[in-house]
């Protein structure tokens, strides 16, 4: 019995401690730099999120914030090493939907998207725009609609690549209209652009940061945004929703960090973020990239995984997409 009550005690302790010592962390964070893992290249859209973030983070969280550009596996390299990092809220990842809920839904990842990471808060939310050549007799996503069921397989839809948010979104559009586009992928935003411009594609859901300059110099032609309400990124443009109802074609880029963070660190970086989103600049710089600012609670970010984790994966098993 005594053997029992001292075994007992020593766990007891050996918890308190433990706990202890989160509390300890969570209250004295941050004490040193924080590094900020972007899962691409310097200079890419993800990238120049993280770094318009950045100084209002630095100043709101009293440490420097240093950005680690780790690209490689459509940002699967990146996100895996902050899902291996220590859980102490010195290492984050900025991520994006693709790594985190459209690559895994294709095929798998070194880790897994829901049981390794711990959602923070989103930034931004980037809406795609439905697109068309001006050569295309169509003004309106009803329309195309109807020019696109009247010729099967006629027409193709381009993307920056195979398992792209533009590829998937495409796939997407497909799957729940009825529609049959063939799938063009390129390498990359500009290379997209040039078949697009060029005729090669006649359809894409393209984001404003490559599409939009060429809308207004009428090289293309928008229908509607990507959007399930209207929003102030795009007056007076249509949703692809109000012909193809519950349809939401955005990518979200937010902040996460290893599972097993402690949730004081978490709300403290949560915390940050919701009030560096509201600034002015923060705002406009995201803004001028047609990003939506935004920030909302780890719970509602883990709520919005879980259902495009689910969605994904129920269109790339139902809809026969290669992604080869």
């Amino acid at each position: 019995m005594q053997r029992f009550h001292k075994t007992w005690c020593t766990r007891v302790l050996a918890a308190v401690l433990g706990l202890s010592a989160v509390g300890a962390l969570a209250q004295g964070y941050p004490n040193r730099p924080i590094r900020i893992v972007v899962p691409y290249p310097a200079g890419g859209a993800t990238d120049q999120m993280a770094r318009i973030i950045q100084p209002a983070l630095a100043e709101l969280l009293g440490q420097p914030i240093i950005i680690d550009n780790r690209a490689g596996a459509a940002g699967a390299i990146g996100t895996d090493a902050v899902a291996k990092a220590a859980p102490d809220g010195y290492t984050l990842a900025f991520g994006n939907a693709g790594p985190n809920a459209m690559g895994p839904a294709i095929k798998k990842t070194p880790y897994d998207p829901v049981k390794d990471l711990a959602p923070i808060s989103f930034v931004a939310n980037v809406p795609l725009f439905l697109a068309v050549h001006p050569s295309l007799p169509v003004s309106t996503t009803r329309e195309l609609l109807d020019l696109l069921r009247a010729n099967p397989g006629k027409y193709n839809y381009g993307s920056t690549g195979i398992a792209s948010a533009s590829h998937l979104i495409g796939e997407y559009f497909n799957f729940v209209t009825g529609v049959r586009m063939t799938h063009v992928p390129y390498k990359g935003g500009a290379p997209a652009m040039v078949g697009f411009i060029g005729g090669e594609v006649q359809v894409m859901f393209m984001t404003g940061l490559d599409g939009l300059p060429h809308a207004r110099a009428g090289k293309l032609k928008v229908l509607a945004i990507a959007t399930e309400k209207p929003t102030d990124l795009a007056p007076g443009v249509p949703t692809v929703a109000e012909a193809v109802p519950g349809f939401n074609g955005s990518v979200w880029f937010g902040l996460l960090a290893p599972a097993g963070t402690p949730q004081d660190v978490i709300a403290r970086v949560q915390d940050a973020v919701a009030r560096a989103v509201v600034r002015p600049n923060v705002k406009k710089a995201l803004a001028d990239l047609s990003a939506d600012a935004m920030a909302n609670s780890p719970a509602e970010f883990a709520r919005i995984i879980g259902a495009e984790l689910a969605q994904w994966t129920r269109v790339v098993r139902e809809s026969g997409a290669r992604f080869e």
